[in-house]
């Protein structure tokens, strides 16, 4: 993370530094006042972290005055309660590209600024905080600092960038070369779907050469090291999230193309790697708006309920765009879904043709599906 922010304040120092030169050369003044005063969070305030995606906080302070009368960037800054900023944990830009004199993190960021204080999982501790001001060079200190004390989530200190799973209860086996690369939905979070065989072993590692970490599930949470297991042979999705330390887990026993006026649903078998695949199937029987409808999505059951792979956002035909067929989960399965759905490329209904259908959820790309008219 410092390597990223090093690299973004030198492209701004280019950025500003060219800008502040004039036509004829001359360079202009770029300095600014130092934020007299920080607003929010109050100084010494207490907060328990949460894992939640939506749970934020929100730092505010009163704004610096640039000498050119122009706009100020700001970049707030957290150290050890000891530091005194010559080498902060963490800066994070403010809101609007730095522009706003304010900045709202989420938990799980100050999780991660936490880790790199020094505080451990669970654990609470203390933190300072402040703001710099500038022109893209020479930031300038807040006059005030104030303090924060967080309790940190049940996480990881050091978060895989990446992920792989492996081992003999998995489809790829247990040769760490052949380890299959997990889908990142975010930082710290991973997922998989998988076949997994009763009683195999199986397990999770960062990289698959040199000497990687490896991870498994005990309880409900992550640990290093070790090795799991399923009860029974089956398809599973794993989601682990690695800045909770916790993960959830699913059997999916079936997953089928829903034909939203008809409401038939056709069972792709399972193919492997994440894949569901039917090919040669021939419709017959649906007439009037059954056959002519041409809507569609897929449904899915598993361990934890029913529930649906919907078009992020559509309501047209496909126009050969690959990203037409890319697909998300929804919780609340119902029979009519305009604007979520996908339309059948033929003009003429349904019934009396032959398909290919291909439902992907691969971690190697998107998640996506296929429907290919053959005859």
């Amino acid at each position: 993370m410092k390597n990223k922010l090093l690299q973004l304040t030198i492209i701004l120092s280019l950025i500003f530094s060219i800008s502040a030169c004039s036509s004829e050369g001359e360079v202009r003044d770029l300095g600014v006042t130092a934020v007299e005063t920080l607003y929010e969070p109050v100084d010494g305030r207490t907060l328990t972290l949460q894992s939640s995606a939506s749970a934020m906080l929100y730092f505010e302070w009163e704004p610096a005055r640039a000498e050119d009368s122009g706009s100020v960037l700001y970049e707030i800054a957290f150290d050890e309660v000891g530091g005194d900023f010559s080498e902060p944990v963490a800066v994070f830009a403010a809101d609007n590209n730095g522009g706003s004199n304010h900045a709202t993190l989420t938990h799980k960021q100050l999780n991660q600024i936490a880790a790199l204080a020094g505080i451990e999982s669970s654990e609470q501790g203390t933190l300072k905080w402040t703001v710099y001001s500038s022109k893209g060079i020479n930031p300038v200190k807040a006059k005030q600092e104030r303090t924060i004390t967080l309790t940190r989530l049940a996480g990881f200190a050091n978060i895989p960038d990446q992920l792989y799973i492996t081992g003999e209860g998995t489809e790829v086996g247990n040769n760490i070369s052949n380890a299959l690369k997990m889908k990142k939905t975010n930082e710290g979070e991973f997922e998989i779907y998988m076949q997994l065989t009763q009683g195999e072993e199986f397990y999770f590692v960062n990289s698959t050469t040199g000497e990687p970490v490896t991870y498994s599930l005990s309880g409900e949470k992550i640990v290093e090291g070790g090795t799991s297991t399923v009860t029974s042979t089956g398809i599973y999705k794993y989601f682990l999230d690695f800045n909770i330390g916790s993960f959830t887990t699913k059997e999916v026993t079936k997953v089928a193309l829903f034909l939203n006026w008809s409401q038939r649903e056709i069972e792709l078998p399972y193919k492997g790697l994440g894949v569901w695949e039917l090919t040669n199937y021939t419709i017959t029987g649906l007439t009037g708006n059954d056959n002519n409808d041409d809507r569609y999505k897929f449904r899915m059951n598993s361990s934890a309920g029913e529930t649906e792979w919907r078009s992020p956002g559509n309501d047209s035909k496909p126009t050969g765009n690959e990203a037409y067929y890319y697909m998300v989960e929804r919780d609340n399965v119902q029979q009519w879904t305009d604007g979520e759905i996908w339309k059948n490329p033929s003009t003429t209904g349904w019934s009396d043709k032959t398909y290919d259908f291909m439902f992907s959820l691969n971690p190697e790309g998107q998640y996506t599906h296929n429907l290919i008219i053959k005859e």
